[in-house]
């Protein structure tokens, strides 16, 4: 379950919400019957409802890098997208943007080699830029080496860029909010632990200390 509180139907805003649960859940209460299209529970929106300005941000967000007027290649966007899921650790955005990646066309082995797109041959030199841009985006926090950039704008235009960086980073934050949130696919325990030793081990022996007095 979601860390926050869902907004059941009955309370769901009529003006920003109540729109979208009509459109992903039909007449159905997502609280009470969960579920969308795509195969996920659908709490990112009744998470989201709690705040009906940070949902509607958030909305006009999707409408902005699908619409027509946008100059990056959708392809080329999505690979920023599906990166930004799983160099965060978010299994909801990984898996939702491999789905609209095969939506527009990409093959299975593209897909299958996103995470290691870095020796995978199945990337052209643009999507490869592409990649190696969001990665830096991602996980460098930034922090783009010169050359890197010199080779973006020889490829692309300056507004390519912009809607690149822009969707790549909003992506990354839905994707830390998602894991923050635990909504949808990750609704997961850290796998980071201490695993228990066996009984009877003992640490001092096993390093060769000696207990203090």
């Amino acid at each position: 379950m979601p860390r926050l509180r869902q907004v059941p139907r009955g309370e769901a805003d009529a003006e920003v919400a109540l729109p979208l649960y009509n459109l992903l859940f039909g007449a159905r209460d997502p609280v009470a019957e969960p579920g969308t299209a795509t195969g996920t529970p659908g709490d990112w929106w009744t998470v989201f409802a709690l705040s009906p300005d940070t949902l509607r941000h958030a909305a006009q967000g999707f409408s902005y890098y699908r619409s027509p007027k946008r100059k990056l290649d959708p392809v080329l966007r999505e690979l920023g997208q599906t990166w930004a899921g799983w160099a965060t650790g978010s299994q909801f955005v990984f898996s939702q943007h491999c789905k609209s990646l095969r939506g527009l066309g990409v093959s299975e082995e593209k897909i299958a080699a996103l995470p290691t797109w870095q020796t995978a041959s199945a990337f052209d030199a643009k999507e490869r830029l592409v990649l190696a841009y969001a990665d830096r985006l991602v996980c460098h926090q930034g922090r783009v080496p010169d050359a890197l950039f010199a080779e973006l704008k020889a490829a692309f235009s300056d507004e390519e860029i912009l809607e690149l960086t822009y969707i790549t980073c909003l992506y990354l934050m839905h994707a830390v909010m998602s894991r923050a949130l635990r909504t949808e696919f990750d609704d997961r325990d850290d796998p980071i632990v201490e695993v228990p030793a066996p009984e009877g081990f003992d640490a001092l022996d096993f390093l060769g200390g000696k207990r203090r007095e």
